[in-house]
């Protein structure tokens, strides 16, 4: 039983992340602080979201986040903010335009071209054995649909 708890206790560890005196006292506020919080990923645990994290940095970015959205700013404006000093990295879902597109087009261009080179080569390859068997003469050639008969 007591090992049952303790592991209860150990999952439920990212849920307090937030600490009680990072929550805003405005409930709409709080919420949308959450779900900026949730696209945001944390520098130090990697893949892990600054809501779901322990970590120090991701307090202070939990708290400036908060700190924007009492200033006035848009949830938008927020994800500017926060992107503009720590970089798209921060981004959980990262943006598919300007520089990254490269990125997000490069796996399947080179699925298509490593596909059209097998392709080539395999066709090349089956055009080039015809032609091998072209030089034969004719006794060899016999000996050999003799052996392929084999």
């Amino acid at each position: 039983m007591r090992r049952l708890v303790l592991l209860l206790c150990l999952m439920a560890g990212p849920l307090f992340a937030v600490q009680p005196d990072e929550m805003l006292d405005d409930p709409v506020l709080e919420a949308r602080a959450r779900d900026i919080s949730e696209g945001l990923r944390c520098v130090v645990c990697r893949n892990e979201s600054i809501d779901d994290s322990n970590a120090e940095l991701a307090g202070d970015l939990r708290v400036l986040v908060r700190e924007r959205l009492l200033a006035g700013d848009t949830d938008e404006e927020v994800v500017e903010y926060i992107v503009d000093r720590y970089g798209e990295y921060v981004l959980l879902k990262p943006q598919a335009g300007g520089s990254n597109l490269v990125l997000w087009l490069a796996g399947p261009a080179m699925l298509l071209l490593g596909a059209a080179i097998g392709v080539v080569f395999v066709r090349r390859r089956s055009q080039a054995a015809p032609q091998a068997e072209a030089g034969l003469t004719d006794e060899e050639q016999a000996r050999l649909r003799e052996i392929m008969k084999e």
